[in-house]
């Protein structure tokens, strides 16, 4: 191993676990953390991956898709799946922590490390390679700033604006129709229609329903392009008829007419196992999209792969500007990992600081970096901010619908996410063998 010394900047989750799985191959690591001494408007400690909002890591289920992505994790020798596990309190099927045992844990292990140093200050520039940045949701406005020099500021975000997504399977095609807006563009969409009467029932309980208050440090801004469903509805009973409900163009094949309004569902991925609702970014607390959503005609058992949400979150078009080794296209030998790939969540952070932590190893030992199969949970995260359509690129959690198909066709939805999570631990077990620890 080379003397070179890797920089991670950003002790967060993604940065954290980057760290050490760099440390555990006998890497020397400088970490920038610029806190305690200039906090966040979230943060709180100066210990290193401070849980800021929820302390709970999701389902332990590997049925779910936090749960297969716990797993792989865990077998990869995770520092955050090794603290999760030593400060786990009681919370049924998830995972929730002590945040205090869970973030002082990690930052003991770390900092009992002779081949690491930690710098307590905030890093303005991107630092020379090989370096990896991993500032999370709240990236500094001066470090914003120097990768809108690199990347253009219209390519890099500050604010979520994501409409649920539901499973392919689970929607009741008896109800819809395909159909694109005047006939263009082919049978693009799939449209949920909806008559009067079920569209005021619709407008009543979304007007109704309990939304998620916006964190103290998240503006209350509303943008025209990016409106909650829920703002948009209390504007007048009409408006979603006039935005993204509006029946115009699209003819019902079983009445020959325009519905009352109309839901329209894009299809999220090459293997067209999901589905987006267009248009419908909320705030809506996740049981309320549940109930509220599943009024839709053809959603009434919806199976909800991603909620919808909106908040602060500092991102990047990651397929523009990532390769498949979380480098930066632009600036080689800078790497980037955590939230600011355009993946959400706790334990998805830290998946991708494991990622571009191999990655970043690969490249000193002048081996070329292979990908972890797309059947994994990691290689569908890694391959969704890398190789999705650049045009409305938006961040995603971990979720069953990132993941190729099964070739046979299951209908039991149990027996189907079982098969599918076996298929990707046996996928990541082969990997892992093969590719990391050979």
């Amino acid at each position: 191993m080379s003397e070179t010394v890797v920089t991670v900047v950003g002790g967060g989750l993604a940065g954290s676990e980057a760290t050490w799985q760099l440390l555990n191959r006998g890497v020397r690591v400088r970490l920038f953390e610029m806190r305690p001494h200039r906090l966040t408007p979230a943060h709180r400690t100066g210990y290193l991956a401070e849980l800021v909002c929820s302390n709970s890591l999701r389902s332990k289920e590997i049925t779910t898709g936090a749960g297969l992505l716990k797993a792989e994790l865990h077998m990869a020798g995770s520092i955050v799946m090794e603290a999760a596990l030593r400060a786990e309190v009681p919370a049924g099927s998830a995972l929730a922590v002590d945040r205090e045992v869970f973030s002082r844990y990690i930052t003991d292990k770390l900092q009992g490390n002779p081949n690491l140093e930690i710098i307590r200050e905030e890093v303005k520039e991107i630092p020379p390679p090989p370096c990896i940045i991993a500032t999370g949701p709240l990236t500094s406005d001066a470090l914003s700033e120097a990768l809108k020099g690199v990347l253009g500021s219209e390519h890099l975000y500050f604010y979520d604006a994501i409409a649920p997504v539901v499973d392919a399977d689970s929607i009741d095609y008896s109800k819809v129709f395909r159909a694109s807006r005047y006939g263009k563009g082919g049978d693009d969409y799939l449209n949920c229609p909806l008559n009067k009467e079920e569209y005021d029932r619709f407008y009543q309980a979304l007007i109704e329903a309990d939304t998620v208050t916006p964190r103290d440090f998240e503006e209350e801004r509303v943008f025209e392009g990016c409106m909650p469903i829920e703002v948009m509805a209390r504007r007048g009973k009409d408006t979603l008829r006039f935005g993204p409900m509006k029946p115009v163009g699209l003819i019902d094949p079983r009445t020959g007419k325009e519905p009352y309004a109309v839901v329209q569902l894009r299809v999220e991925n090459k293997e067209a196992t999901a589905y987006n609702l267009v248009g419908f970014q909320t705030r809506l607390r996740w049981p309320e999209q549940k109930r509220v959503f599943r009024l839709i005609p053809g959603l009434e058992r919806a199976e909800f792969l991603r909620y919808g949400s909106m908040h602060r979150n500092t991102f990047i078009n990651g397929p523009r500007f990532l390769n498949r080794d979380l480098s930066l296209k632009p600036l080689d030998g800078v790497y980037l990992a955590g939230q600011i790939t355009g993946v959400e969540g706790y334990i998805e952070s830290t998946a991708m600081g494991l990622v571009a932590a191999l990655s970043v190893y690969m490249r000193l030992m002048g081996k070329e970096f292979i990908p972890p199969p797309p059947e994994t949970a990691h290689g569908a995260l890694l391959r969704y901010v890398t190789e999705s359509p650049e045009r409305g690129f938006q961040p995603s959690n971990i979720n069953f619908g990132l993941l190729p198909p099964l070739r046979e066709r299951i209908k039991d939805k149990r027996r189907k996410k079982e098969a599918l999570a076996r298929r990707a631990l046996e996928a990541w077990q082969r990997y892992l063998q093969e590719f990391v620890y050979s």
